[in-house]
Formats: C-alpha cells, sequence, structure tokens
C-alpha cells in the first residue's frame, strides 16, 4: 500500500489493518472455560496449566484469548511461557474491570495497559475490556454511563499509542432495556479508538437480537465471540444451536469483516457433557471452520 494511501486511512484504519497482519488465524479459542475446567476438578488453575495449553494446541487452535485471572503476578510468567512452549499466539487479552467511576476507571485503565505491554511479545494487539456492571445489575445512570464513555475513549487513546486496539464487550446486563448500556457505549465512544467484541451468545442470553447489534456496530466489529446454547442452555461445544450462525457469517463476509472468531465454550450446570474437553474444543474449531469458510 502506498504511502499516501495509509495517510490517508486515520488512525482506525491503521490499527484495523495491523489487525490483519499479526493474525496468524482468524480463529481463537477464550481460556474462560479452562478456569471452569479448574473448578470442576477442584483444583487451582496453577495445577492445571500443564494440561489445558497442550489442549488447546492438540484441538488445533493457534490463538488463545486470556484474561487477567492467568496473568497474575504469581502466574504470568508460568503462563507466557506455556504460550510460547505450545506455539500459541494471543492476538487478545480480556482485562475486566468497572468503568463508570473515574477512580476505578484508571485502576481498571492501568492494570490494562500493563497486562497489554506484558502480552505484547505474544502476539498480542488488542484489549477487551467488559466495563463491570454494578452490584446486583442496578442499572447505571446516565451520569454513570456519561463517564463510562469518556473513560473507554480514554482507554481506547491510551492503548492506540502504544500500538494496541481497544474492544469493548458486553454480558446480559448490559442488554437489559433494549440494550440501553450497550448502546450508549456504541454511539458515544469514538470509532477511532473504540471497536466492538460481539459475543453473540450474551446478546442472545440478554434477550437482543444479535444481527439487529451486529448490523449497528458494523464495521466497529474487531472480534465475535462463538458460543451455542439450546433453549438458553450452553452447549457442550461449538455447533447448531439457537443461534444460526450461518447468517453471522454472511454478514461479516457481506462488509468484508476480518473479525477475530473467538471460540468461547462455557457451561452451566445443567451442561451435559459427554466427552472430554479437548475433543469438545476440537470439534468447535471445526465447526466454527465451516460456518465462517476458514481452513485450518
Amino acid at each position: 500500500m502506498r504511502r499516501r494511501e495509509l495517510l490517508l486511512m486515520g488512525p482506525a484504519a491503521l490499527l484495523s489493518l495491523g489487525a490483519k497482519r499479526y493474525q496468524t488465524s482468524p480463529l481463537s479459542v477464550e481460556g474462560y472455560i479452562f478456569q471452569q475446567y479448574a473448578a470442576g476438578q477442584h483444583k487451582e488453575l496453577a495445577d492445571v496449566l500443564d494440561e489445558i495449553f497442550p489442549m488447546a494446541r492438540n484441538a488445533g487452535f493457534r490463538n488463545i484469548e486470556l484474561n487477567q485471572g492467568f496473568l497474575t503476578p504469581e502466574l504470568r510468567s508460568r503462563v507466557l511461557e506455556h504460550v510460547h512452549a505450545n506455539g500459541l499466539r494471543m492476538p487478545s487479552v480480556y482485562v475486566g474491570g468497572p468503568m463508570h467511576q473515574r477512580s476505578l476507571a484508571e485502576r481498571t485503565i492501568s492494570q490494562a495497559l500493563e497486562i497489554a505491554d506484558l502480552c505484547k511479545p505474544s502476539g498480542c494487539r488488542a484489549v477487551i475490556n467488559n466495563p463491570d456492571p454494578k452490584p446486583h445489575d442496578v442499572p447505571k445512570t446516565d451520569a454513570q454511563l456519561a463517564v463510562q464513555v469518556k473513560m473507554l475513549d480514554l482507554m481506547g487513546r491510551e492503548l492506540a499509542k502504544r500500538g494496541f486496539q481497544f474492544w469493548t464487550h458486553a454480558h446480559a446486563p448490559q442488554m437489559a432495556d433494549n440494550a440501553r448500556e450497550w448502546r450508549y457505549n456504541l454511539r458515544h465512544t469514538d470509532p477511532q479508538y473504540v471497536w466492538v467484541c460481539l459475543d453473540i451468545d450474551w446478546v442472545y442470553q440478554g434477550g437482543q437480537d444479535p444481527m439487529e447489534l451486529l448490523r449497528e456496530a458494523g464495521r466497529r466489529v474487531a472480534s465475535l465471540h462463538l458460543r451455542n446454547s439450546h433453549n438458553k442452555l450452553w452447549l457442550e461445544s461449538f455447533s447448531t444451536g439457537d443461534i444460526d450462525y450461518s447468517q453471522i457469517a454472511s454478514y461479516v463476509r457481506k462488509l468484508n469483516l476480518e473479525p477475530l472468531l473467538v471460540v468461547e465454550l462455557a457451561y452451566r450446570k445443567q451442561t451435559v457433557i459427554t466427552r472430554p474437553l479437548e475433543e469438545d474444543l476440537r470439534l468447535s474449531r471445526i465447526y466454527a471452520e465451516r460456518v465462517f469458510g476458514l481452513h485450518s
């Protein structure tokens, strides 16, 4: 691409171009299921590190998305060694935390910047934040949402200075009242610095239409979290279910989007488990590749 074309693209497009370059594969696996795996065996996360990273690799994934629970001062060196030893890359990292109160948001931003720098040698180029809900999912006031979007913009600008994209994520609480919080964040943040990680299942679990929110976010979509359910009960692997992912994939192709696709398994108590986790991950990868037209 010519220098003049690059200059005309602007900072957001440049970061998007950078995101495409670092992805050796557009498919990743979310580490949350490994935290559930440890809990299900009544073990600490530290006790299963030797198992879970080879599990991800053997299931055919080349990328992994971790959260700050993997990157505590006690675990981070071991975790990053395992990421490297298993030939994995970490295109994105998840750093949750409150954003609707300035002092708490500043703490969240500080942690996000620290973790981003820590993960950069592992290929990390994006940080995800899901603004914490208030206790008992009490709706945030208009004033609190106004603070939140200012702090989201600030996080996006600070990360951009360091060469990272910033992606916002949402769970069911942000879908309440016709996705009031999600839509406020989308409409009042700077698209140059704040991108969208759309968790398709949480949109559905929260009572909203995933296709409607995908269309609203449009070209700001940098990543999709993938999971499915039957009658809203999470399935043991990513497969056919309540959500028609062929529609999602069709829209992604229509807009020529290149989001990072992150398989995020999660189990409820009632989820029926019939296979080892590694096999469920492998089958999830195969299904994602088929639906989104990817090659192994």
